[in-house]
């Protein structure tokens, strides 16, 4: 990885500097949660049932709201995140709510070396694999934080979508599906705040859904579902509508927005 260092010390500045605006932001709406709202989706609710009393590893956890909301429900967490500021906070933000989750500031992709426990869910979602260059260590690492015949998933926006660049206020498609090489971006802003001026500057790399899941099978887990959805549960795309389902879809719903995936260590 010390080739990459340079790629991911940046990512990091950026989410540090990130975590500070989106806790004061409403699309996180911090108040709320505070008073007992839950940040989870529809989608993983729905996938992941009763956690009550169960062991959940949460992987690029940002500053925690997920963490926590899973912790709300009676699992037994540990966030792990890139951002010390992002890591920092949800400490605070489990202090605060008398929670009992736990907190890890590390690269994902070197969680084994500082979370030894396994645990009967590994949880991921939207806006995290594109962070990463190669998924083949990160199938890995799941596969080795799962006790066995635990559960991993993850709600991801799909790789169609990252074909398209979208600093110029409407989607153009730019990107390779398959693209190996690194993709950087620098912009004024961030999604959950728009009219921020932090500079944000990123590397991230795409990979297609055959490159997820064949990360995940090689290291022993079994699909156990894959859906695609053209709706997705936030509005951080241009020229997005709301349905009927409280959720936002392109207008023509072309392509999918969201994929899933449900795995089990056999």
């Amino acid at each position: 990885m010390e080739n990459l260092t340079k790629y991911f010390e940046t990512n990091k500045a950026t989410w540090n500097e990130k975590t500070k605006i989106h806790v004061e932001s409403g699309m996180y709406d911090l108040e709320t949660f505070k008073n007992g709202a839950s940040s989870l989706m529809p989608y993983e609710l729905k996938a992941l049932g009763d956690v009550k009393g169960k062991s959940l590893l949460h992987l690029q956890c940002h500053f925690g709201q997920d963490t926590l909301s899973w912790s709300r429900l009676g699992a037994n967490c540990v966030g792990v995140d890139i951002s010390d500021e992002g890591i920092g906070f949800a400490q605070k933000l489990n202090e605060e709510l008398e929670l009992d989750a736990d907190f890890v500031c590390c690269n994902v992709l070197e969680t084994s070396k500082y979370v030894t426990d396994t645990f009967d869910i590994v949880f991921t979602s939207y806006g995290v694999i594109g962070w990463l260059p190669n998924l083949e260590p990160w199938g890995q690492m799941i596969a080795d934080r799962l006790n066995k015949g635990g559960v991993f998933y993850m709600a991801e926006f799909h790789p169609i979508v990252w074909m398209f660049d979208y600093l110029e206020g409407k989607p153009i498609m730019k990107y390779g599906y398959m693209q190996d090489e690194v993709i950087y971006e620098e912009y004024e802003g961030t999604y959950a705040n728009t009219d921020s001026k932090m500079i944000s500057k990123e590397y991230g790399w795409n990979h297609g859904l055959s490159e997820v899941i064949n990360a995940l099978t090689k290291a022993g887990l079994r699909i156990d579902y894959l859906n695609e959805y053209d709706e997705s549960p936030y509005n951080v795309l241009p020229d997005l509508e709301q349905t009927k389902s409280a959720m936002y879809a392109t207008k023509d719903k072309l392509y999918p927005l969201i994929f899933e995936i449900k795995a089990t260590k056999v």
